[in-house]
């Protein structure tokens, strides 16, 4: 059997959708790229705001018109938040809510009839991350959020936190590294809460990590910034654990994050930005942003944009706020106009390509080891255009001959110009 895994949302998805092919492989299943001609099909969907739960339904939708003789099940936050209404969508099959996504694969065989054939089953996962075109696996370590920022209903939909305990994330790992997956990305709802229900914390999870395995790069998905120990900032001294942190601010004035029941105020947060500099400058900081919350003035806007300044991101996902049906922020008065919210994403956004610029202008010169991906474009008829990461997570592209295969190889690069959207580099090493 076929089968056709897609997402939408968070890197938390994306990590499910890794185990998921993975088990479907076990049971003797071909995970493929093409949807259709996938006998069963499988939608982790997102419901973050209500455009994501729109396109959620859209692309439900979109997957039964392409081959409506596949089966379809759905899961992720839209179905569990709205179970009914995606049970009642054309084409679906099963839906298959966040607190049972450990036993989808074994629901949906069972449950609809899937013969498995265990005669031809690969070795788990063994080409699970390649065929979708990943050079990098989403490990997730958990699930589940104990916080209830006011803007937020995936907490709601995601339920209690719960932890996986550090022999399967190390197990994971040394599984994934034996298919030469090189770099992995550790992920989670409430990140920095793992091992809360466990007795241990991030930082003893990532040390385990070090000595029970030999991946040689490891990220951090979005990890929010209230809850990082002494010890965790001495993890960056070690070389596989790369200099680049996601950590969403959602705004750069107090008073609203008081709002929003944020635990970071700005100031705490600058402290954490700066002791993560100390020792790299070139440490690379992202974040996300809120526009336009409830009651957001004019002045707190200012100090926003003063702030983000003052920090300066690599990159910054901007929200334009809108009500989420059960979340607190919903019932907030003085929302924001919406010609002004648009004003407001646009002068943020000059703002952050401006500081993306800023980024990559003070990288040039630098070498860097790049772990490069597995697609290409062409430069004339002998040449092609690779690309890759440094470990501070810039994009970088790099010219070389057609015959020179880099992919999946981590092989130093020369920063040397900017080129729109990635910068233009020049190999060390033959």
């Amino acid at each position: 059997m076929k089968v056709h895994l897609k997402t939408l949302g968070c890197r938390l998805n994306e990590a499910e959708l890794e185990t998921w092919a993975q088990a479907f492989q076990k049971y003797g299943h071909q995970v493929t790229r093409q949807a259709e001609t996938a006998n069963l099909i499988v939608i982790n969907s997102c419901a973050v705001t209500q455009d994501a739960a729109r396109k959620s339904r859209h692309l439900i939708r979109k997957v039964h018109r392409e081959n409506p003789s596949a089966k379809l099940v759905v899961s992720g936050c839209y179905a569990t938040l709205n179970q009914q209404e995606a049970e009642a969508l054309l084409g679906v099959d099963m839906v298959v809510g966040n607190k049972d996504k450990d036993q989808l694969v074994d629901k949906a065989l069972s449950e609809l009839n899937l013969d498995t054939m265990p005669t031809m089953s690969t070795e788990p996962g063994a080409i699970s991350l390649f065929t979708r075109g990943r050079q990098r696996a989403f490990v997730k370590v958990q699930d589940g959020c104990r916080y209830r920022c006011t803007f937020c209903i995936v907490t709601v939909a995601r339920g209690d936190e719960k932890s996986r305990t550090v022999q399967e994330v190390v197990d994971e790992i040394n599984a994934l590294h034996q298919q030469n997956i090189n770099e992995i990305i550790l992920t989670g709802v409430h990140l920095g809460g793992y091992g809360s229900d466990l007795e241990t914390n991030l930082t003893d999870l990532i040390k385990a990590i070090l000595s029970q395995t030999d991946v040689p790069r490891i990220r951090l998905g979005s990890l929010e910034p209230w809850e990082l120990n002494n010890e965790f900032y001495q993890l960056f001294e070690n070389p596989r654990i790369m200099p680049h942190l996601h950590l969403p601010l959602q705004s750069g004035s107090d008073s609203v994050l008081r709002r929003m029941a944020r635990r970071c105020k700005t100031e705490e947060f600058a402290a954490i930005v700066a002791r993560l500099r100390q020792h790299n400058p070139h440490f690379n900081i992202t974040t996300d942003i809120i526009v336009g919350f409830p009651g957001e003035t004019e002045e707190e806007w200012q100090e926003s944009i003063k702030f983000i300044q003052q920090v300066s991101f690599g990159h910054i996902h901007i929200f334009s706020y809108s009500p989420r049906e059960g979340t607190k922020a919903a019932t907030l008065s003085n929302p924001v106009p919406e010609p002004i919210k648009k004003h407001r994403s646009q002068q943020l956004h000059q703002l952050g390509e401006d500081m993306r610029l800023k980024l990559y202008r003070d990288n040039l010169g630098m070498t860097y080891p790049v772990l490069w991906e597995g697609y290409s474009e062409p430069v004339g008829t002998e040449m092609q255009r690779v690309f890759g990461y440094t470990p501070n997570y810039l994009k970088v592209g790099c010219d070389i001959s057609n015959d020179v295969i880099l992919k999946n190889k981590t092989i130093p690069a020369t920063l040397k110009a900017i080129n729109d959207s990635f910068i233009l580099a020049e190999l060390t090493e033959d």
